[in-house]
């Protein structure tokens, strides 16, 4: 009941390396995938650093990234920019507005990057896209919008 606009969503797949995109912003009402973007996952849900998230964690320090459905809430301008906050709707995400876990872009989220080291950098358990694509990922998934994510 959170979820106020439920047209346009985000979907992230946890299941594939970051070096592909894997973040989806899915139009629902017509079925269709608007936009693929690289993604990061948390340090801590990839202690070797090979790309591939290994384990969820909600739990606050894990610098890992949690699972399950998130309300976008406000944007705001931090350290890494533009950003939006996150609200977690579920038992394995619910500490994720206390760990401050958010949507913002980061240089170590790029396609040269992917390409030439075979994944992205990690975050602290942010959902990192690239900078010239947080903007469109922003307005996509405005404030009262489903993000989802899984492996």
């Amino acid at each position: 009941s959170s979820v106020r606009h439920r047209d346009i969503m985000g979907i992230v797949d946890f299941s594939v390396s970051s070096s592909v995109p894997r973040f989806q912003i899915v139009d629902i009402g017509n079925g269709r995938v608007l936009a693929t973007h690289l993604v990061s996952h948390g340090r801590g849900s990839d202690p070797a650093n090979s790309g591939i998230l290994q384990m969820f964690s909600n739990r606050p320090g894990s610098n890992a990234t949690s699972r399950g459905s998130f309300l976008t809430t406000n944007a705001y301008y931090g350290k890494h920019g533009r950003s939006r906050r996150l609200v977690g709707l579920d038992p394995d995400n619910d500490m994720a507005a206390p760990r401050a876990i958010v949507i913002h872009g980061a240089d170590y989220v790029s396609r040269s990057m992917a390409r030439t080291h075979g994944r992205v950098g990690r975050s602290q358990g942010c959902f990192a896209v690239s900078p010239r694509d947080i903007s469109e990922v922003l307005a996509c998934l405005d404030e009262g919008r489903l993000l989802f994510a899984g492996k």
